[in-house]
């Protein structure tokens, strides 16, 4: 992430330059006037013209007194107009604000230097709710021998979705290391206590320590497992898909479940329809999401039984289920399930030993695949967690 911001910062500079560059050869061609042929002018000036459009930041060139007198498609673009903005001034163009919502004379902030500056801390509003996030290099373009400029270039750069993203990876950084401290730390404490009975040759205590610690290892085990699951997801490391048998499938997630729902004392049933075919997808990214439900309803369910079932549609949709007898989830939670690290304060989810990252990681893998998360669920009467692929065919 950082190496791509750097390189966008990077490539602000050259494309400030670039601009810089054609405008002075744009005031250059229009000195030669007298010189050229007006068709070699015209041809000239057309070139120079679909360069400027073809790179994807907006730029404007203004005189030095900020009346605009260049731009490309993208700033119109970004302006939402069809209309020519020569001859307007900048600032009656731009109408922009400071991210705290405080307005910005645009053509003041170009005047303010002598050198070429940049700031990311400027929004255009789309309406009272929304804004563009912009990143603006302001360049003065210096003509001849005379100290005041001869006009000024303006880049401006949506990075609305690179900021969102920045904040978003700075606030998980925050909740995973909220999250790893207390596990940590009592997992440091049992082992201290542990180490604290044996010198003290006080033996029968000693398993007791050592279980809590054993504990909260899995736990972080768990944590890692699923930050490395959702970090191979967003960078599309296991994106590949194979064909997947449906039934071998089901086959194999009995095989491997079975044991843990019996020694919970759950049934752990199938219920699987008849020539169900195959799905083309990840097989990490199915066999993740149908490990999270599966765990999630043996987990939570204290008696009864959990079901897996996968039924064929006449759409040709493979609907998958699984079908829990345990305590269900409330409505209040039900909308936020899905959010990292959300654990619902019900005391007999607290109980568990939960990540708080299952459901938010399976939401980005059933995405991955093209599909949504079903879920039907009433407090103390069970739940459903679903999701359809559609059926390969040859």
């Amino acid at each position: 992430m950082w190496v791509f911001i750097i390189l966008l910062i990077i490539l602000s500079v050259i494309l400030g330059s670039i601009t810089i560059a054609l405008h002075q050869l744009l005031q250059k061609i229009d000195g030669k006037l007298s010189k050229k042929t007006p068709r070699k002018n015209l041809r000239e000036h057309q070139r120079l013209i679909t360069l400027i459009n073809n790179i994807t930041d907006a730029i404007l060139s203004t005189d030095e007194h900020g009346i605009i007198n260049t731009y490309n498609s993208a700033a119109l673009n970004l302006i939402d107009t069809n209309s020519g903005i020569n001859g307007e001034h900048i600032s009656q163009v731009l109408e922009l604000k400071t991210i705290d919502k405080k307005p910005i004379d645009i053509f003041k902030e170009l005047t303010k230097s002598s050198t070429i500056r940049q700031r990311d801390d400027i929004i255009m509003m789309i309406d009272d709710d929304d804004y563009v996030r912009l990143e603006v290099t302001l360049a003065p373009v210096q003509g001849g021998d005379k100290i005041t400029p001869d006009g000024y270039v303006l880049i401006l750069r949506d990075v609305t979705k690179t900021k969102s993203l920045e904040e978003e990876r700075d606030e998980f950084i925050s909740i995973v290391s909220h999250e790893l401290r207390t596990p940590i730390a009592i997992a440091e404490g049992s082992l201290s206590n542990a180490k604290l009975l044996v010198e003290r040759n006080i033996t029968s205590k000693i398993p007791e320590a050592i279980d809590e610690s054993h504990k909260q290892i899995l736990f972080l085990a768990r944590m890692v497992n699923d930050l490395s699951t959702l970090s191979r997801a967003e960078r599309g490391i296991a994106d590949e898909t194979e064909i997947i048998d449906v039934a071998e499938l089901a086959a194999q997630i009995n095989s491997e479940y079975s044991p843990q729902a019996a020694e919970k004392n759950l049934a752990f049933n199938l219920d699987i329809g008849g020539r169900l075919g195959s799905v083309q997808a990840s097989r990490l990214y199915l066999e993740e999401i149908l490990q999270n439900f599966i765990t999630n309803a043996i987990r939570y369910t204290q008696e009864g039984s959990v079901t897996l079932s996968i039924k064929k549609n006449r759409s040709g949709e493979i609907i998958f289920k699984i079908i829990d007898t345990g305590i269900g989830i409330s409505k209040a939670d039900l909308n936020k399930i899905f959010d990292k690290f959300y654990r619902a304060e019900d005391y007999r989810t607290r109980e568990t030993k939960g990540t708080g990252l299952g459901l938010y990681v399976s939401a980005k893998l059933a995405k991955k695949l093209g599909c949504k998360i079903e879920v039907e669920s009433r407090l103390n009467h069970g739940s459903t967690f679903g999701f359809r692929l559609k059926e390969f065919k040859k």
